[in-house]
């Protein structure tokens, strides 16, 4: 059986219509990473997109009031890691405001082009930003892979509904 929609609940375009919409859109969870003028700065990033495989590119979001705006607005190169499902306390860490994101228990190492590289973490690519597009209160940046690791072990970390969550067999 299938549902037709409800068009007399629709809701007129809000930042609340948009967060509850997708709220129910399950997505990756991955950490970006870049080098800062005070030390490294990362955030907790659910808008990671495929763009290109030739070459091979993928974009993410950032608001451009986060704390780590300023360094990823001058930074010629990021950290992009898929987290796996036992990575939910650093993927909060890294979501949370005023967080030390890089202290202990955080394990990191200064990898290529100065870029902080996450240990344990499920593939990680170094990529060279190439554009950063207005969009509303965010920045688009697109970036092309250098290089990285997709051999980590386990299962990807999700989130939906406002929480970190795992797959279900």
């Amino acid at each position: 059986m299938t549902a037709s929609p409800d068009l007399g609940t629709s809701r007129l375009a809000s930042p609340d219509l948009l967060r509850s919409v997708f709220r129910r859109h399950a997505a990756g969870v991955a950490v970006i990473t870049a080098p800062g003028a005070s030390g490294p700065v990362g955030f907790t990033a659910t808008s990671l997109t495929s763009v290109s495989a030739e070459p091979p590119m993928l974009s993410f979001g950032v608001g451009t009031g986060a704390s780590s705006w300023p360094a990823i607005s001058r930074a010629e190169h990021v950290g992009v890691h898929l987290l796996g499902e036992h990575q939910q306390e650093l993927a909060a860490t890294f979501a949370r405001s005023g967080a030390d994101r890089f202290g202990a228990p955080t394990a990191w190492r200064e990898g290529p082009e100065g870029v902080p590289v996450l240990d344990d973490v499920l593939a990680w690519l170094v990529c060279r930003v190439v554009a950063r597009v207005p969009a509303g209160d965010h920045r688009i940046v697109l970036a092309e892979v250098v290089l990285g690791d997709p051999a980590g072990a386990g299962r990807p970390l999700l989130y939906h509904q406002g929480r970190f969550t795992a797959l279900r067999d």
